[in-house]
C-alpha cells in the first residue's frame, strides 16, 4: 500500500463534524498542530493569534476550506475578545470548543524578576484564558454543551528555576480550570488543563538547544521531549464527547518528569 493510501485509510480519532473550535496561539507549535488535527476530524476552526499569518494558515487547513477563519487578536485585549466572540457566534451560530493555548515564558530569577514581566506573564497566561472562557460561556450555556481546554505546564505542579512568574501563572490556570469546571458542569461544559513537559516546537528547540536540553532530557524518564502532535491528540480527546466525564483535571503529558 502506498503512503498516500495508508494516510487515507488511517481512521480519524474523533468526528467533530458540525462543531466549531476556537484556538488561541494558533499560528505555530501546539496551537497549529491542534488546529490541523481538529480540522482533519471535521471541526470548523477559528484561529486566534497576534501573527498576521493566521488568515493564511486558516485557509491552508483541510485544503483551504472557506469555513475556517483566522483572526489577528491580542488575547490581552478584553474588548477585542468580546468582538471576536460575537463575530464567531454570528458566523457559525455556535462555539463547541475553546482551546486556550496562547502563552509566554519570560524567564528570570525570583530575586530579579521585574513587575512588568510578572504582569505580562499573568495577563497572557492566566487573565486571557479567564476572559476568553467568560466570553464563550453564554454561547456554551445556551447550547448546553462545551469543552474548554487550558494549556498549562508541568510548571503548574513543580518548581523550575527562573520560572517564578511562569510557574505561578500555570498553577493559577489549573486552579481556574477547576473552579470553572465546578461552576459550569451543570451546563454541559467541561473544563480541563493539560500540562506538558518541554515540547519540541520551533521555539522549544531553540530554548532547549545544546547542553541545557541534554540536561533536561536526562531528567525525563522517557528520555525525550514531547511532540506537538502528542499534545494535540490529548486536546482532541478532551474535546470529544467520549470525555464527558472528565472535568476539573490537570493531565500531565511529561514523560514521567513529575513522578521521578
Amino acid at each position: 500500500m502506498s503512503t498516500a493510501s495508508q494516510a487515507t485509510a488511517t481512521p480519524l480519532p474523533h468526528d467533530f463534524s458540525g462543531q466549531v473550535a476556537v484556538v488561541t496561539g494558533a499560528a505555530a507549535g501546539i496551537g497549529l498542530a491542534t488546529c490541523q488535527l481538529l480540522a482533519r476530524c471535521g471541526a470548523q476552526l477559528v484561529l486566534l493569534d497576534r501573527s498576521p499569518a493566521v488568515p493564511e494558515l486558516a485557509a491552508q487547513l483541510e485544503g483551504g476550506h472557506p469555513r475556517h477563519l483566522g483572526c489577528v487578536l491580542d488575547v490581552c485585549d478584553e474588548a477585542a475578545i468580546g468582538r471576536a466572540v460575537a463575530s464567531i457566534e454570528e458566523r457559525y451560530g455556535r462555539i463547541d470548543m475553546l482551546v486556550n493555548n496562547a502563552g509566554v515564558a519570560l524567564l528570570q530569577e525570583a530575586g530579579t524578576a521585574t513587575s512588568a514581566d510578572w504582569d505580562r506573564t499573568m495577563a497572557i497566561n492566566l487573565k486571557a484564558p479567564f476572559l476568553l472562557a467568560q466570553a464563550v460561556l453564554p454561547v456554551m450555556r445556551r447550547q448546553q454543551y462545551g469543552r474548554i481546554i487550558n494549556l498549562a505546564s508541568q510548571a503548574s505542579v513543580v518548581a523550575l528555576e527562573r520560572h517564578v512568574a511562569y510557574c505561578a501563572s500555570k498553577a493559577g490556570l489549573v486552579a481556574l480550570s477547576r473552579v470553572l469546571a465546578l461552576e459550569w458542569a451543570s451546563h454541559g461544559i467541561t473544563v480541563n488543563a493539560i500540562s506538558p513537559t518541554v515540547v519540541e516546537t520551533e521555539l522549544g528547540k531553540q530554548a532547549w538547544a545544546g547542553a541545557v536540553g541534554v540536561a533536561m532530557r536526562a531528567r525525563i524518564p522517557v528520555g525525550r521531549f514531547a511532540q506537538p502532535d502528542e499534545v494535540a491528540h490529548l486536546v482532541a480527546y478532551l474535546a470529544s464527547r467520549q470525555a464527558a466525564m472528565i472535568t476539573g483535571e490537570n493531565i500531565l503529558i511529561d514523560g514521567g518528569y513529575t513522578v521521578a
